[in-house]
């Protein structure tokens, strides 16, 4: 049983009060709050299928998406620094998993499904197309009259279209719980559809009006915990600023001058490395906090109270997303837009915009199954070519590019 502050918050059960017989897949291994997912209640997949003996639907989506092609390609694809910039910087991949562990240290602290949280996590990012915004910003303005395109877009994409593994269907088939948080783990859906989701909606209603469950949403919040930190930590291995720099900002003053107070002969990667740990420690702390707090205040009886509460569950107290916010202005104007990372970025959305053109002015250029079946119109055409490019990796862009536009390429 876990206590928050005097308030109880686990049940003396597991799943319906029992332990579940281990031949049933919907069994549960820790006691789960009221409000959490669980496997036993799923709304089921778009495809019908047998589950499996010894995991829970949950457990079968996070291990889904571990093995797909998407998830590898995370490896080269930039989150910051190309690759060849250093082997030590954080790619789309590494950041993956750093988000993927903060979740579900937050899900099991809060009672809620681990699995569904990691899940999430894990596919937050598929869509990404290579050298990261960049790469996107550059299909969206290639893309903006043929339907537009957007990396949580994508990421639903990979899942229910791109990926090919079953014989019976499209897509990974995963559960609804699992699609409704890749759509909605940044809050509801409003306005004007992306095309895979409109396409989603007339198979399967995902309730877009309201929030997400509350492992959706600590997903999203380790989604930021992860990147505001390891930003900070690549920037500064990258010489983009230094320590001093960051004494500006409240949190990381704070936290700088607790780490000296405790070990004032710090070697310099030392002192960096605990920096970066208390400084998660102090928003994993303070996000379970506040959780908590708006938990009492709401006591959600189930999943679907969490759904419409109006505000998220999970979020930074108001006093930490000041905080938050004044480091993400300061990476903004000190990394994001430094000239080391700026050129990068300006490369980066170069090579992506030529190789969408080369392949729109003729689309012979393309492998055959990447080509739109004879009578596709221009938009059908543009869309594969997005996913075509969405799909590669840095490197194999760079390759790509110099195919196309090298004529010594041609000859290797």
């Amino acid at each position: 049983m876990v206590v928050f502050d005097g308030l109880i918050f686990a049940y003396k059960r597991m799943c319906q009060g029992k332990f579940m017989d281990q031949t049933s897949y919907n069994y549960c291994a820790l006691p789960l709050a009221a409000y959490a997912c669980r496997p036993d209640q799923s709304q089921g997949r778009l495809y019908a299928e047998a589950e499996s003996v010894h995991r829970t639907c949950f457990q079968r989506d996070r291990d889904r998406i571990i093995h797909c092609s998407a998830f590898r390609r995370l490896k080269n694809k930039t989150q910051v620094f190309v690759a060849h910039e250093g082997d030590d910087y954080r790619t789309r991949l590494t950041h993956t998993l750093e988000v993927a562990q903060i979740a579900r240290s937050l899900a099991r602290a809060l009672m809620v499904n681990e699995d569904l949280a990691e899940t999430v996590a894990l596919a937050h990012d598929l869509g990404h197309p290579p050298f990261a915004h960049a790469g996107e910003e550059g299909l969206k303005a290639a893309m903006t009259k043929v339907g537009g395109f957007d990396h949580n877009d994508q990421s639903l994409r990979v899942l229910v279209h791109l990926e090919r593994k079953y014989p019976d269907w499209p897509g990974l088939n995963l559960t609804w719980e699992t699609l409704e948080g890749v759509v909605k783990h940044n809050g509801p859906v409003t306005g004007k559809l992306p095309v895979t989701l409109t396409g989603l909606q007339k198979q399967t209603d995902l309730r877009l009006k309201t929030y997400a469950t509350i492992e959706a949403q600590v997903a999203a919040l380790a989604d930021d915990i992860a990147y505001n930190n390891h930003d900070v930590e690549d920037g500064l291995a990258a010489g983009l600023f230094d320590l001093a720099d960051l004494e500006s900002l409240s949190l990381l003053s704070r936290v700088m001058a607790d780490v000296r107070a405790k070990w004032p002969d710090l070697s310099r990667h030392l002192f960096i490395q605990e920096m970066i740990r208390e400084m998660i420690g102090a928003m994993v702390e303070d996000v379970l906090n506040e959780a908590k707090r708006r938990l009492e205040a709401l006591n959600p009886q189930n999943p679907d109270d969490v759904r419409h509460a109006g505000k998220p569950m999970v979020a930074f107290s108001d006093s930490m997303l000041v905080q938050v916010n004044d480091l993400r202005a300061f990476l903004f104007d000190r990394m994001y837009r430094h000239h080391k990372v700026h050129r990068m970025y300006r490369a980066g959305y170069r090579i992506v915009h030529d190789i969408y053109q080369a392949f729109i002015d003729d689309y012979r250029l393309l492998p055959d199954r990447w080509r739109a079946p004879e009578g596709a119109g221009k938009t059908e055409q543009a869309r594969l070519i997005a996913d075509y490019i969405a799909n590669m990796t840095d490197r194999q862009a760079i390759l790509e590019h110099d195919r196309l536009f090298h004529f010594h390429s041609v000859f290797q």
